[in-house]
Protein backbone atom coordinates (compact mmCIF):
# COMPACT_ATOMS: atom_id res chain seq x y z
CA UNK A 1 0.00 0.00 0.00
CA UNK A 2 1.39 3.47 -0.97
CA UNK A 3 0.15 6.15 0.28
CA UNK A 4 1.41 9.63 -0.61
CA UNK A 5 0.83 12.61 1.68
CA UNK A 6 -0.41 16.08 -0.14
CA UNK A 7 2.63 18.58 0.52
CA UNK A 8 1.69 22.01 1.62
CA UNK A 9 1.93 23.26 -1.90
CA UNK A 10 -1.36 21.45 -2.99
CA UNK A 11 -3.38 24.45 -1.19
CA UNK A 12 -5.55 25.87 -3.27
CA UNK A 13 -4.79 29.71 -1.90
CA UNK A 14 -1.80 31.29 -2.32
CA UNK A 15 0.27 32.01 0.79
CA UNK A 16 -0.43 35.63 0.06
CA UNK A 17 -4.29 34.85 -0.14
CA UNK A 18 -3.68 32.92 3.72
CA UNK A 19 -5.28 35.01 6.25
CA UNK A 20 -3.08 33.24 8.72
CA UNK A 21 0.54 32.36 7.36
CA UNK A 22 1.63 30.83 10.94
CA UNK A 23 -1.85 28.81 12.10
CA UNK A 24 -1.57 27.05 8.11
CA UNK A 25 2.14 26.49 9.01
CA UNK A 26 1.14 24.39 12.06
CA UNK A 27 -1.27 22.55 9.88
CA UNK A 28 0.56 21.32 7.03
CA UNK A 29 3.60 20.81 9.84
CA UNK A 30 1.40 18.79 12.00
CA UNK A 31 -0.27 16.65 8.49
CA UNK A 32 2.34 14.11 8.70
CA UNK A 33 2.06 13.28 12.52
CA UNK A 34 -1.95 12.81 12.42
CA UNK A 35 -1.89 11.05 8.89
CA UNK A 36 -1.43 7.51 9.91
CA UNK A 37 -4.54 7.87 12.75
CA UNK A 38 -6.03 9.91 9.88
CA UNK A 39 -5.94 7.49 7.72
CA UNK A 40 -6.54 4.43 10.72
CA UNK A 41 -10.07 6.15 11.23
CA UNK A 42 -10.67 7.06 7.48
CA UNK A 43 -10.12 3.22 7.32
CA UNK A 44 -12.76 2.68 10.05
CA UNK A 45 -14.99 5.09 7.99
CA UNK A 46 -14.72 3.24 4.51
CA UNK A 47 -14.01 -0.45 4.85
CA UNK A 48 -11.71 0.10 2.44
CA UNK A 49 -7.92 0.87 1.73
CA UNK A 50 -8.33 2.97 -1.28
CA UNK A 51 -11.11 4.98 -0.24
CA UNK A 52 -9.77 5.20 3.03
CA UNK A 53 -6.90 6.83 1.37
CA UNK A 54 -8.91 9.07 -1.03
CA UNK A 55 -10.41 10.40 2.01
CA UNK A 56 -7.86 10.81 4.09
CA UNK A 57 -5.82 12.56 1.60
CA UNK A 58 -8.99 14.60 0.73
CA UNK A 59 -8.91 15.63 4.61
CA UNK A 60 -5.64 16.69 4.53
CA UNK A 61 -6.55 19.40 1.59
CA UNK A 62 -9.21 20.30 3.53
CA UNK A 63 -7.65 21.24 6.21
CA UNK A 64 -5.16 23.05 4.23
CA UNK A 65 -7.59 25.05 2.50
CA UNK A 66 -9.02 25.90 5.59
CA UNK A 67 -6.13 26.24 8.07
CA UNK A 68 -7.41 29.43 9.29
CA UNK A 69 -10.83 27.87 11.10
CA UNK A 70 -7.88 25.99 13.17
CA UNK A 71 -7.47 27.59 16.58
CA UNK A 72 -3.61 27.00 16.98
CA UNK A 73 -3.29 25.47 20.36
CA UNK A 74 -5.59 22.67 20.05
CA UNK A 75 -5.56 19.36 19.03
CA UNK A 76 -4.72 19.26 15.51
CA UNK A 77 -5.95 15.73 15.28
CA UNK A 78 -9.44 15.87 16.94
CA UNK A 79 -10.04 18.83 14.47
CA UNK A 80 -9.23 16.43 11.13
CA UNK A 81 -10.95 13.58 12.52
CA UNK A 82 -13.80 15.96 12.72
CA UNK A 83 -13.32 16.66 9.30
CA UNK A 84 -13.26 12.73 8.28
CA UNK A 85 -16.32 11.99 9.72
CA UNK A 86 -18.23 15.31 8.41
CA UNK A 87 -16.57 14.65 4.71
CA UNK A 88 -17.29 11.08 4.94
CA UNK A 89 -21.11 11.67 6.28
CA UNK A 90 -21.55 14.17 3.30
CA UNK A 91 -19.85 11.63 1.12
CA UNK A 92 -22.11 8.80 1.82
CA UNK A 93 -25.61 11.18 1.48
CA UNK A 94 -24.33 11.92 -2.17
CA UNK A 95 -23.49 8.41 -3.36
CA UNK A 96 -27.11 7.19 -1.46
CA UNK A 97 -28.80 9.80 -3.30
CA UNK A 98 -27.06 8.79 -6.98
CA UNK A 99 -26.54 5.25 -6.56
CA UNK A 100 -29.17 4.32 -3.66
CA UNK A 101 -26.56 2.53 -1.82
CA UNK A 102 -25.82 2.14 1.59
CA UNK A 103 -23.07 0.83 4.09
CA UNK A 104 -20.53 -1.81 2.70
CA UNK A 105 -20.87 -5.13 4.14
CA UNK A 106 -18.56 -6.65 6.23
CA UNK A 107 -17.85 -9.58 3.61
CA UNK A 108 -17.05 -6.68 1.23
CA UNK A 109 -14.28 -5.15 3.42
CA UNK A 110 -10.69 -5.60 2.36
CA UNK A 111 -8.64 -5.47 5.83
CA UNK A 112 -4.70 -4.69 5.33
CA UNK A 113 -2.37 -7.76 5.71
CA UNK A 114 0.29 -5.67 7.10
CA UNK A 115 0.17 -2.69 9.19
CA UNK A 116 0.91 1.23 8.11
CA UNK A 117 4.32 0.31 9.09
CA UNK A 118 4.64 -2.45 7.21
CA UNK A 119 4.85 -5.31 9.38
CA UNK A 120 2.69 -8.11 9.81
CA UNK A 121 -0.23 -7.86 11.74
CA UNK A 122 -0.95 -9.56 14.69
CA UNK A 123 -3.73 -12.39 14.11
CA UNK A 124 -5.06 -11.64 16.93
CA UNK A 125 -5.17 -8.28 16.61
CA UNK A 126 -6.74 -8.69 13.47
CA UNK A 127 -9.50 -10.83 14.48
CA UNK A 128 -10.34 -8.26 16.73
CA UNK A 129 -10.49 -5.76 14.11
CA UNK A 130 -12.90 -8.11 12.01
CA UNK A 131 -15.41 -8.22 15.03
CA UNK A 132 -15.20 -4.37 15.40
CA UNK A 133 -15.70 -3.92 11.98
CA UNK A 134 -19.12 -5.93 12.18
CA UNK A 135 -20.15 -3.34 14.93
CA UNK A 136 -22.95 -0.67 13.45
CA UNK A 137 -21.30 2.34 12.17
CA UNK A 138 -22.19 4.51 14.97
CA UNK A 139 -20.41 1.68 17.53
CA UNK A 140 -17.54 1.51 15.39
CA UNK A 141 -17.04 5.04 15.44
CA UNK A 142 -16.58 5.12 19.52
CA UNK A 143 -14.59 1.95 19.82
CA UNK A 144 -12.06 3.37 17.25
CA UNK A 145 -11.97 6.88 18.87
CA UNK A 146 -11.97 5.57 22.31
CA UNK A 147 -10.19 2.29 22.68
CA UNK A 148 -7.75 2.46 19.36
CA UNK A 149 -7.17 6.23 19.30
CA UNK A 150 -7.23 6.64 23.10
CA UNK A 151 -9.43 9.74 22.72
CA UNK A 152 -11.11 10.81 25.67
CA UNK A 153 -14.81 10.32 25.92
CA UNK A 154 -15.35 14.04 26.16
CA UNK A 155 -13.18 14.28 23.04
CA UNK A 156 -15.31 11.58 21.03
CA UNK A 157 -18.23 13.09 21.95
CA UNK A 158 -16.70 16.02 20.66
CA UNK A 159 -15.63 14.59 16.99
CA UNK A 160 -18.41 12.98 16.73
CA UNK A 161 -20.65 16.12 17.69
CA UNK A 162 -22.65 14.19 20.00
CA UNK A 163 -23.48 13.81 24.11
CA UNK A 164 -20.89 12.09 26.07
CA UNK A 165 -23.58 9.85 27.50
CA UNK A 166 -24.19 8.60 23.96
CA UNK A 167 -20.40 7.94 23.80
CA UNK A 168 -20.54 6.36 26.67
CA UNK A 169 -23.70 4.46 25.41
CA UNK A 170 -22.35 3.06 22.59
CA UNK A 171 -18.48 1.91 24.03
CA UNK A 172 -20.84 -0.24 26.75
CA UNK A 173 -23.00 -1.95 24.10
CA UNK A 174 -19.87 -2.33 21.84
CA UNK A 175 -17.99 -4.11 24.97
CA UNK A 176 -20.85 -6.07 25.25
CA UNK A 177 -21.19 -7.33 21.90
CA UNK A 178 -17.34 -7.37 21.73
CA UNK A 179 -17.23 -10.00 25.06
CA UNK A 180 -19.93 -11.89 23.52
CA UNK A 181 -18.68 -12.35 19.95
CA UNK A 182 -15.17 -13.12 20.92
CA UNK A 183 -16.41 -15.55 23.66
CA UNK A 184 -19.11 -17.35 21.65
CA UNK A 185 -15.79 -17.21 18.90
CA UNK A 186 -13.29 -19.71 21.09
CA UNK A 187 -15.97 -22.01 21.80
Amino acid sequence: MSIVLISDNTSKKPDHMVKNKSTHKEVSKGIPEVFPRLWRYCLALTSNPDRANDLAQSVCLKALEKSEQFTPGTHLDRWMFRIAQRSWINEMRSEAVRRGGGLVTIDEIELPDTTYSGQEMNLLARQMLIKIMELPEAQRMAVLLVYVEGFSYKEASEILDIPIGTVMSRLATSRSKLTANTSSGND
